[in-house]
């Protein structure tokens, strides 16, 4: 075994520093461009290429004195790291380094050699890697339209609350309810419906009575909740077919439901901030009430406040001018209600608004949108994080799953099987097919909860 690493070692350097060697032999200086030059090496009497240094005179041994010095260009210093990296139990770059010293060898450069293998170590992405991220998406078109109120529609449920249904001799009866939020994607108003269980049965009541009061949408947006892909099936709203017009829905205008992938909460961010707004709110207004005098009566009034409350929030920062006292909110556009006169636009005057009620809801109306378009639209403009263009998963990559009611050694991996780019080319949802227990299942995932391990064209790491 040392005849064969020592004679694997000295063709190896032959082969990289033949002209040190060369010069060594001769007695004369090493080329100046040589990346050995500061190393004062020489040969020993194995014929092996030694570090010289400044340690002659130190108790040290031969090995950690005088290592022998391998160039980081050829293979056998990647497998060299590897094997070391290895025997360290998958540290960080310090301790596979000091390994490969300790043992008597010297990488030229081998700091970044040892943090290229690293980075492409499978065994190690699987217990410290981070999950995949993208550059973030544009804006869909729906937040951008200039459509009537809830035309386009997140919803989501949160909860619950223990209310008093019953008073009995013997003390009295709990139950609990939900609360359904639907956000409008352009006005960012919201509407609350609370709900008495997460089945889709009270999901459709909630739906029938929040167009009853704001009229149908055309399209609704939801993660894929039990309750949610219930509801679509029952109104015959396949998750299949959300991108299709779907017909015999509650009234004559169509109407389509788009679900985001699973565990993909930062794609709903839309109805997730209004949500934290509202509990917010609502917990405000719960400290005022013992909890065992919450009725369902109660928390629908509080839901009401809730809800005037988070419609009466300014859209964009107030403004100092005098001369522009109004505040743009969601409720100036569904009351039609402002605090001031509303600017009056070119092609009606003054004498209008008191001319006829309907022109003067067209005034509040094309003033909301004018302010909207003019100060709400740019805000939405700049990205708050995911700056950078990633590399796309591609068919055939092999990743880890996260799941969070697991140890991250238990995470199961699994083979991307479909990728689905968005408009701009960029991949952030795919369909993985994992084997577990000898059972074949595909998951749809956003690339958030993925890690990759293995790409098809860098199978050799």
């Amino acid at each position: 075994m040392d005849k064969a690493e020592r004679l694997i070692i000295h063709t190896v350097q032959q082969e990289c520093f033949s002209q040190e060697i060369s010069a060594i032999k001769k007695d004369q200086s090493l080329p100046k461009n040589s990346s050995i030059l500061r190393l004062n090496p020489f040969i020993d009497n194995e014929g092996l290429l030694r570090v010289g240094g400044r340690l002659q005179h130190s108790m040290l041994q031969r090995n950690e004195a005088n290592p022998v010095i391998i160039p980081n260009k050829h293979h056998i210093a990647t497998l060299l790291v590897r094997h070391h990296h290895d025997r360290v139990k998958h540290q960080g770059r310090h301790l596979t380094e000091g390994a490969i010293r300790t043992s008597g060898l010297w990488l030229v450069g081998g700091k970044r050699l040892i943090s290229t293998i690293i980075h492409k170590c499978v065994f190690c992405r699987k217990l410290r890697g981070l999950s995949e991220q993208q550059l973030m998406s544009d804006l869909p078109e729906e937040r951008l339209k200039a459509d009537p109120p809830f035309s386009y529609v997140g919803l989501d449920v949160f909860g619950p609350w223990e209310i008093v249904t019953k008073r009995t001799r013997g003390g009295q009866v709990n139950n609990k309810r939900w609360a359904v939020l639907f956000t409008c994607m352009s006005t960012r108003a919201i509407h609350i419906e609370v709900v008495e269980t997460m089945t889709a049965s009270s999901l459709i009541n909630a739906l029938r009575r929040f167009f009853s009061l704001r009229g149908p949408a055309k399209q609704l947006r939801s993660d894929r909740g039990t309750n949610f892909i219930g509801a679509c099936n029952e109104l015959k709203l396949s998750p299949q077919d959300a991108n299709n017009t779907i017909k015999d829905y509650l009234t004559e205008q169509r109407c389509t439901w788009e679900f985001n992938p699973p565990h993909a909460s930062h794609m709903g961010g839309t109805w997730e901030r209004m949500i934290g707004v509202s509990r917010r709110i609502l917990d405000a207004l719960l400290l005022d009430v013992k909890r065992p005098q919450l009725t369902h009566e109660v928390l629908v009034t509080f839901m009401a406040e809730v809800t005037a409350i988070v419609n009466a929030r300014p859209l964009v920062p107030i403004s100092t001018d005098p001369e522009a006292p109004l505040v743009l909110t969601p409720a100036m556009l569904l009351t039609q209600k402002t605090g001031a006169p509303p600017t009056v636009p070119n092609n009606l005057t003054e004498k209008d608004v008191f001319k006829s009620q309907w022109k003067r809801v067209q005034i509040l109306a094309n003033n909301f949108w004018t302010r909207w378009r003019k100060e709400y639209l740019c805000t939405l403009q700049g990205r708050q994080k995911w700056l950078v263009k990633k590399t796309n998963l591609k068919e055939g990559d092999v990743v880890l799953l996260k799941d969070s009611t697991a140890k991250r050694n238990e995470w199961p991996m699994g083979l991307v099987e479909k990728t689905y780019p968005s408009r701009d080319g960029l991949v952030r949802k795919v369909d993985v097919k994992v084997a577990r227990h000898q059972d074949v299942k595909t998951f749809s995932r956003p690339i958030s909860e993925l890690i990759l391990l293995v790409t098809p064209s860098n199978v050799d790491i």
